[in-house]
Parts: structure tokens; C-alpha cells; sequence
């Protein structure tokens, strides 16, 4: 049985830590939830929300109603954000401490110790006011991206009010619990860039386009494109103790699926019924496409000021903010750390 160190405070970090292993790849399906008539088959796509949630931690929604138009044009024009100089883009820093502004490597893994193959743009509403590029240097950006931060979030709620039904609280819990309108309102839109790699570039089993994880929220969305694969799954209830016998399996990615797992913040909420989901993106292999990957993720996050409070008492109450601010000291703060330890 996989033994930790305890590093952090919270038990879901010292558990990451354990994750870095290659394991072992496997085939299997990831459950597909039509959503088509939702108000009428609601009980019923509860049902299979559930099953995939306990069984698997990922399942992907077809039929869902977010606009494929919508998704389309947040790709094309995260791409241009992307294709930048970094003079450019480093005018808009990621704020320390929030989840907002523009990062390159700087996300280190309890997992791995490196640093992630990748870039990205995250976009959490009350900490933007300086950091929207304006028309001239990213045409339509502000606009398309609240368009579709809007509509994600839209059908994160949606969900998760399946979710709220099943732990048998209020349909509108966690619709509450994520409240756009308030100013302490965390759920982010990350846009993300993962790194070509270059055809003479050996593989490297230390280096992760995305070291393997659980995510902090209580539900991630994410967008992915035709035949930029990479994404792998650990089902989360069988996260622990596996070490490198562990079991992964790739997700297939196409434009009209939106790819979704549980995170821990529900993890908490459910007292474990709902366990979070290991996952991952593994770099490319000889053969295999080796260019820019990009993603885009929508991470449904309590607002700061509410509480986190398992219902049975297995976890201690935590404020969102409290809880969301360990998690991001944990995956930020390492890059700084390293680079400052270079200097000296």
C-alpha cells in the first residue's frame, strides 16, 4: 500500500504525491450522458451522472446545448492570445494568489517536481479589470470569452444540480455556491496551450505536458479538439494504493464532447461518495501527432466565502477560499521556489 510523507495540510496533497508513476496503460470506454430533453429526463440522467461519477470520475456529455459555434471561436481566438510574443503576453501576469492572468511553466506538480509542458490564460471575472487584452491586440477576445465563461458555466450548474439532488440537498446548492454575481465568485475558464515538441526530442518520463492530478473544484469541463489527444484517466476510487500498478486509460477527444470529472471540492461535499479523478496529459510519442495542443477547461469553484462542510464530519470545514489558496500555493509557489534556488 502506497505510504506518504505528510508535505502539506491537506490530505488530497499529500496524496498527489504519490502519483508520479508511468503505471500501466489500458483500454476503456468513457461513459457519453446525452443530455437532449433535460427537464424530462432528468431523473434518469441523474441516474447515469451518478453511476459514471462513482464508477469511473469521467464521463463526457454529448447533446449538452453549449453552442459547438461557441466553443469553435474561444479555440480560434485562445489560439491568437497564444501565438503572441511573450513580451505581450507577459503583460498579463498571473495575480498571485487568484487564478487569473497569463502563466508559462510555472505550474509544478506535487506529482512530479516539473514543471508542466505548457502555457496557459485563465480567466476568473472579478480579477480581470487589467488584464483583458484589448482589440487591437486580440480582436473579440473580451467579448468571446465571456460568452462562453457564460455559457459553461450555464451547464456546469446544470450538472451539478443532478449532483445536488442525488446528495439530497437543494436543486440550487451549488448554483448558490458558485454565484456569478458576487464579487468573492472563483469558477475560472482556463485556456490552455500545451508545448510542440520537437521531432528529435526523446522521452523524457519526468516531463509531463500535464503532471497527473486531481483538480480542485467541484466539476471541470473540458473542451477538447478532433485528434489532439494526451488526456489519461485513473478512475479517482481507485487512486490510492496502486503506486505504479496503477491503471490508466486515454481519453478520446472530439469537438462536440465536453469532457467532464469530478474534483475535490465535491469530493469534500459528498463525504467521499463522489471521489475526485486522477488524471493526466502525457507527452507525445514517436509517430504520434507532435505539434501545439490546446485545451480549454471550465472549473466550477464555490465562491470564496463559502463554506465547504462535510455533511458526515470525514473532512474539517474550510472556506472555498482558504482550500483554493493551499491548493494553488502547492502547484504555483514550487516553480518560484526552484528558480530562486537556481540563483543562489
Amino acid at each position: 500500500m502506497t505510504t506518504t510523507t505528510k508535505k502539506y495540510d491537506l490530505k488530497e496533497l499529500n496524496l498527489e504525491t504519490t502519483f508520479g508513476g508511468m503505471g500501466k496503460e489500458i483500454d476503456r470506454d468513457v461513459p457519453v450522458i446525452d443530455l437532449t430533453d433535460f427537464e424530462h429526463r432528468r431523473q434518469e440522467i441523474t441516474e447515469q451522472l451518478w453511476i459514471a461519477a462513482t464508477e469511473v470520475g469521467f464521463f463526457q456529455l454529448a447533446n449538452h446545448g453549449l453552442e459547438l459555434a461557441v466553443v469553435r471561436k474561444a479555440f480560434q481566438v485562445s489560439e491568437r492570445f497564444f501565438e503572441l510574443p511573450e513580451g505581450q503576453k507577459s503583460q498579463y501576469p498571473l495575480k498571485k494568489g487568484l487564478n487569473a492572468g497569463w502563466e508559462f511553466m510555472s505550474q509544478v506538480r506535487p506529482s512530479t517536481g516539473t514543471a508542466d509542458q505548457k502555457e496557459s490564460f485563465q480567466i476568473t471575472l472579478p480579477h480581470m479589470d487589467d488584464l483583458w487584452p484589448n482589440q487591437t491586440i486580440v480582436p473579440e477576445f473580451h467579448r468571446v470569452m465571456l460568452d462562453m465563461e457564460y455559457q459553461a458555466w450555464q451547464l456546469g450548474m446544470k450538472v451539478l444540480s443532478c449532483f445536488a439532488d442525488r446528495l439530497g440537498f437543494a436543486r440550487d446548492f451549488f448554483t448558490q455556491a458558485h454565484d456569478r454575481a458576487l464579487p468573492d465568485y472563483q469558477s475560472t475558464l482556463r485556456l490552455l496551450h500545451y508545448l510542440p515538441l520537437a521531432d528529435e526530442a526523446g522521452l523524457d518520463e519526468s516531463i509531463w505536458r500535464a503532471g497527473a492530478h486531481t483538480d480542485f473544484d467541484c466539476l471541470t469541463m473540458v473542451f477538447q479538439q478532433t485528434g489532439q489527444g494526451g488526456l489519461q484517466v485513473s478512475p479517482g476510487k481507485d487512486a490510492e494504493g496502486k503506486g505504479d500498478e496503477r491503471e490508466w486509460f486515454s481519453v478520446l477527444p472530439k469537438d462536440d464532447l465536453i469532457t467532464c470529472n469530478i474534483g475535490d471540492m465535491l469530493m469534500r461535499w459528498s463525504d467521499d461518495r463522489l471521489k475526485s479523478t486522477l488524471h493526466r496529459v502525457r507527452m507525445p510519442r514517436p509517430g504520434e501527432y507532435n505539434g501545439s495542443r490546446y485545451s480549454l477547461a471550465f472549473f466550477c469553484q464555490a465562491n470564496k466565502d463559502v463554506m465547504i462542510e462535510s455533511p458526515q464530519g470525514k473532512y474539517p470545514p474550510i472556506s472555498a477560499r482558504d482550500y483554493l489558496l493551499q491548493r494553488i500555493k502547492a502547484n504555483f509557489d514550487a516553480a518560484a521556489e526552484k528558480a530562486e534556488s537556481q540563483k543562489q
